[in-house]
């Protein structure tokens, strides 16, 4: 027998089944209520009561639910969770229905299209979507909260740099492609599929040019993006799918240009900790270098951070800024304090744009245009022409912040149905009717004294419900006073109610004025609203202005308060580094100890890697991240923790540093660094910089030695001749500078004293022949039976011939390491390079080219019989 169905649950059923995947809020009266699965969800993630529909009943049901009102306090708890939220409203005044209400679905939130008061200050919220092509992936990032909207194409490697910089939300893909965004990308993202139609480029094509409303997208200068495109489109339509149609403030879609900013693949990104460190708690270097005081100030220069510059030029236009705010801390001072009074304008101008913008924020708005008013004239007056330039471009907006002074109270109340939201003045009819609402309530006033002079009432009171209107309440002990044209209305236990014909009249009079002043507020103030939209684009520009700014003095406030010095940026391939500091460590260390410094030099010619030993905890590691960071800060326009350094840009940073694992990959320690360290020798340049720290630890001692020294001696090889520092305890490997001539040694120094180690942390020439492992494990507490069985092995062990063979065999084999790609000189490669020279490749048919393919493949043969 089917279970008995209500109208009520009904409708509930038929809207759920349109929203499978999201949580419904479905309104009910004052209420928004949740149902089944749905209700216990919500109860426990909100600690709300759980309680039950139909009780003992067929249809018996959870249920859940909290004041409609309070819905801005629940629903960042539900999304914060990782819900899809759908939000079901009563479409129709439940007075005037004749039946069950009218309801729908009003908007849909997501963790990538979230409430501002579910986002984090200083982050972008970003949703983004992936397409994959035949040859390249299409990626596009946008924030509904700030209006960016940003696009890139590329391989694998190139969209999970981006995926990990940006690190969005959410992610949206087709469901045909889920198999290759699991194997490019993993699973650690929140994703949501689409239907595969809606990834079609016709279709995506004109979405984009619809909403922009342009004939093609040339003038954006992403047309050739064909890839990225169709990603793009497939955003808005997912947009449109949850109910977000007020997009007036994403005005502009920018690439993302691979070759303007330095690549770091998503494994240096995390070695480097820029952003947050593996190890709970732990301080990234965002943490340290983010001392902006605005929003859009802690969102720009996370992006700068993600976004290193290779143009030299712009590099230094950002340098020169720093220095003016360094060099004029008055300036710097006053600029500073005016910051602190802007708000996020960049989300408040998105919430114009959406319609969902209150009129305290309107207000907050308007402070915030005020306070760069004088940010503008003070940059205005500096001699600097970059400082010149960023004040022509912010707008007064005169015309805009007059008519908001003009228009709203400046104790507007959040809620506009509280009324008193706009300022006399504006209407006369909102000022006839406030008049005559409180001329009214003097009226009350008056009949209250009358009322008591006639009968000697002296308690005599008026009151007002919903359902009597204004009443006359009269204690017992009076009642014996009630004149004859009073009527009563309601008894209660020490009084009774009366009403009276003028009291009704006057009461159509005030609760008709008040309600037509709440509609006139309502449709003035939504007036005003959608007449900002055309400063829409201009305060966007003023916001990213203030961010910019916000991110200089930011850099500037670093350097004076922790002795950051500017870096010389050349276009060199040198890096020259004099007394540099580890920018995280240096602040976290006990008070009253200093970091040491160090000094590091390389090039292409002399001293293209430096081969670091030295004892565990000696802080090799250290200093192989502080010279990716100084660059990297170099390369973002800050100064530097260094007494000087000079920079020959950089185009790719790598690193390899640390032991990890993806056991839920089935990948080991060992493969997990195999993997790290391909994809550097994969994708290396002639200005890269690259980082590798303890290369072949995961493995055997022998096979470990090998495959250093094999990486070493490629990357010396190497046409390119990427700059390099390797740290290592293998310390065979000092041997590489006998053989490799642009191969240094070097050591993190220490003190012996009474068997004891002290770590001097310096780095001085030389290789080191000593891990002092042992030492470190004595630190370590480890039981001193251990220690001392330790010590008698290694003597016995150093006393071996194995360690010198071991050597020898290196050396004997670097002859032969060479790699034979690089050596044309060899007979065979001689021969079938003039094979593939004397080729006329255009004039060449299919099976000719094949023929010939096999001959170069019989050659090889030839040549591998010979040497059998």
């Amino acid at each position: 027998m089917a279970k008995k169905v209500t109208p009520l649950m009904k409708q509930y059923n038929s809207i759920k089944a349109k929203y499978p995947d999201a949580l419904l809020l479905f309104r009910v009266g004052d209420f928004y209520e949740t149902f089944g699965n749905d209700a216990i969800k919500a109860a426990k993630i909100l600690g709300i009561v759980q309680t039950k529909r139909g009780n003992g009943s067929e249809a018996e049901t959870a249920l859940a639910g909290f004041p409609h009102h309070s819905l801005n306090t629940y629903l960042p708890k539900l999304v914060k969770a990782g819900l899809r939220v759908a939000i079901c409203d009563q479409l129709e005044d439940p007075k005037l229905a004749k039946k069950i209400v009218k309801r729908g679905v009003t908007e849909v939130v997501t963790p990538g299209v979230a409430l501002n008061d579910v986002l984090e200050a200083k982050s972008n919220n970003f949703l983004a979507s992936v397409f994959f092509d035949k040859k390249k992936i299409g990626i596009a990032f946008i924030d509904i909260s700030t209006g960016e909207f940003l696009i890139s194409e590329g391989n694998k490697e190139y969209t999970d740099k981006l995926l990990q910089n940006f690190k969005p939300s959410e992610i949206l893909f087709s469901y045909a492609q889920q198999k290759q965004f699991t194997e490019a990308f993993g699973t650690d993202f929140y994703t949501f599929k689409q239907d595969e139609w809606v990834y079609q480029s016709d279709y995506t094509g004109e979405l984009l040019k619809n909403h922009f409303q342009t004939v093609n997208l040339k003038g954006f200068g992403v047309a050739d993006l064909k890839t990225a495109l169709i990603a793009a489109g497939a955003i808005l339509h997912y947009l449109s799918d949850v109910k977000q149609n007020d997009l007036k403030h994403i005005n502009k879609i920018s690439r993302i240009e691979e070759d303007a900013y330095v690549w770091m693949d998503k494994f240096t990104i995390r070695n480097l900790e820029l952003y947050g460190s593996s190890q709970s708690g732990a301080v990234s270097l965002l943490d340290i270098i983010d001392q902006t005081l605005t929003a859009m100030g802690g969102r720009t220069i996370r992006r700068w951070l993600a976004l290193p510059l290779k143009d030299k030029n712009k590099i230094d236009e950002r340098l020169q800024i720093v220095a003016q705010f360094v060099n004029n801390q008055g300036l710097s001072s006053d600029i500073s304090g005016r910051l602190k009074q802007i708000g996020d304008i960049e989300r408040l101008v998105s919430k114009v744009a959406t319609g969902k913008i209150n009129p305290r924020e309107i207000i907050q708005l308007l402070y915030s245009l005020d306070a760069i008013i004088p940010i503008k004239e003070q940059l205005a007056k500096q001699e600097e022409p970059a400082l010149q330039k960023i004040a022509e471009q912010i707008n007064s907006l005169d015309l805009l912040r007059n008519k908001i002074r003009q228009s709203v109270n400046e104790e507007a109340p959040v809620n506009l149905q509280k009324g008193n939201v706009v300022k006399s003045g504006v209407s006369n009819e909102l000022d006839e009717l406030r008049q005559l609402k409180s001329s009214s309530k003097q009226v009350l006033d008056q009949i209250v004294v009358r009322e008591i002079q006639r009968t000697g009432i002296n308690s005599l009171k008026i009151g007002f419900n919903n359902v009597f209107g204004y009443y006359l309440e009269v204690r017992n002990t009076y009642k014996d006073r009630v004149p004859d044209d009073w009527i009563r209305k309601q008894t209660l236990t020490a009084a009774e109610r009366y009403i009276t014909e003028e009291l009704k009249e006057l009461e159509s009079k005030i609760l008709g004025a008040e309600e037509k002043i709440l509609q006139l507020e309502q449709t003035i103030f939504q007036q005003l609203v959608t007449w900002l939209h055309d400063y829409i684009k201009a305060i966007q520009i003023n916001a990213q202005l203030i961010g910019e700014i916000d991110t200089y003095l930011s850099f500037a406030r670093l350097a004076v308060r922790h002795n950051y010095t500017r870096p010389e940026i050349d276009k060199t391939y040198d890096i020259d580094i004099k007394d540099g500091r580890h920018p995280v460590i240096e602040r976290q260390l006990p008070e009253g100890e200093s970091y040491i410094p160090n000094d590091i030099f390389l090039d292409r010619d002399k001293q293209q890697i430096i081969m670091i030993t030295g004892p565990n905890m000696s802080g090799k590691s250290a200093l192989l991240r502080q010279t990716a960071l100084i660059v990297l800060l170099s390369q973002i326009g800050s100064f530097v923790p260094a007494k000087n350094a000079r920079i020959g840009i950089v185009d790719k940073i790598f690193t390899r540093v640390g032991a990890s694992d993806n056991i839920s990959m089935g990948e080991s320690t060992f493969m997990v660094e195999m993997n790290e360290t391909a994809s550097i020798l994969n994708n290396l340049s002639d200005r890269s910089l690259i980082l590798l720290d303890e290369i072949g630890r995961g493995t055997s001692t022998y096979d470990g030695i090998s495959i250093a020294w094999a990486i070493a001696d490629y990357l010396h090889e190497h046409p390119a001749r990427p700059k390099t520092l390797f740290a290592t305890h293998y310390h065979e490997l000092n041997d590489m500078t006998k053989t490799f001539e642009r191969i240094k040694n070097y050591n993190v120094s220490i003190k012996e004293v009474d068997n004891n180690i002290i770590f001097v942390r310096k780095l001085v020439p030389g290789g080191s022949e000593h891990s002092f492992g042992i030492h470190v494990a004595k630190l370590a507490g480890m039981p001193l039976r251990v220690i001392n069985k330790a010590n008698k092995i290694l003597k016995e062990l150093e006393t071996s011939k194995q360690k010198e063979t071991v050597k020898q065999q290196l050396n004997e084999s670097s002859k032969t390491m060479q790699l034979s790609f690089f050596q044309l000189d060899d007979p065979l490669l001689e021969e079938i390079k003039e094979e593939i020279l004397d080729t006329d490749i255009d004039n060449l048919t299919p099976v000719e080219a094949l023929m010939k393919l096999n001959e170069i493949k019989r050659m090889l043969t030839r040549d591998k019989k010979k040497n059998r």
